[in-house]
């Protein structure tokens, strides 16, 4: 699994977790309502050393929603910041989160009755070397 697949899985997993009911997806989705989030592939760096592999890099979530205020958007984008900041260390294969911090978000109309709230979150993994 690459560091790419890693940071996305396990962010699906957390999101999925915390949000119970909303639907998530690791792309988006060609046919559903709104009211669910999208984790974008991340965007990884090199981060590594002579001993370890590492990532560095940029983690966009999206979560989207109708309706005439983002009221629900305001819950979700505070729970959606706390799941990805909270992912476990040990995301599988090898690869271990050493963190997961919010840069910014952002909520806004993305239609005549759509919104969206977007959080970016800076990402750093590692693998160590076998």
């Amino acid at each position: 699994m690459s560091g790419q697949q890693a940071v996305q899985a396990a962010a699906v997993t957390a999101l999925r977790t915390a949000l119970g009911a909303v639907a998530v997806f690791d792309a988006p989705p060609v046919r559903a309502a709104p009211r669910y989030v999208v984790v974008d592939p991340p965007l990884l760096i090199d981060w590594s050393t002579k001993d370890w592999r590492g990532r560095e890099g940029r983690l966009v979530v999206s979560a989207f929603d109708r309706g005439e205020r983002p009221a629900w958007l305001r819950e979700v984008a505070g729970t959606i910041e706390e799941a990805v900041e909270a992912m476990p260390p040990d995301m599988g294969d090898g690869w271990r989160c050493v963190s997961a911090r919010l840069v910014r978000s952002r909520i806004a109309r993305a239609g005549d009755d759509r919104w969206a709230a977007t959080s970016e979150f800076t990402v750093r993994i590692y693998r160590e070397s076998v």
